[in-house]
């Protein structure tokens, strides 16, 4: 785990050499590498605290492993998933410092889009009231 600013310049270079600069795989990519170690951090404390007999017993009734994680540890550690993506979502949410080096128009994130809005006459603010409607608006169902 390391703070976004010591990875933003390595991550350009090597996004803009393998063609990856300013799309939506290269936000998405980094955004993963940043929350994956905080999801295994969480989740380690949750998984670790079902008991091993539970894990034991389910492979005496004959589970497999896939059918084992689906069907009882994901309902025992269905709390610590809601935890962990609760906090990947808001990290990747307030992340603006990768979003904005790894795209330049064609992939902006809104966020980004609302943090450059300032110009030499002020604030736009008819652009922060449309990125605001499109940031809080739902999709129709």
């Amino acid at each position: 785990m390391a703070p976004a600013a010591v990875f933003a310049l390595p991550f350009f270079n090597l996004y803009s050499a393998i063609g990856l600069f300013d799309t939506p795989w290269a936000v998405a990519l980094a955004h993963c590498l940043f929350n994956m170690p905080l999801a295994v951090w969480i989740l380690e404390g949750f998984i670790s605290s079902v008991p091993r007999e539970i894990d034991e017993t389910a492979f005496l009734d004959g589970y497999s492993f896939p059918r084992f994680f689906v069907k009882i540890l994901m309902p025992l550690i269905a709390s610590g998933i809601g935890v962990a993506a609760f906090f990947c979502f808001m990290f990747s949410w307030v992340e603006l410092l990768l979003a904005r080096t790894l795209t330049s128009v064609n992939a902006k994130p809104i966020a980004a889009t609302m943090t450059r809005t300032v110009s030499a006459a002020g604030m736009d603010w008819g652009l922060l009231a449309a990125a605001g409607v499109l940031t809080s608006s739902r999709a129709p169902s």
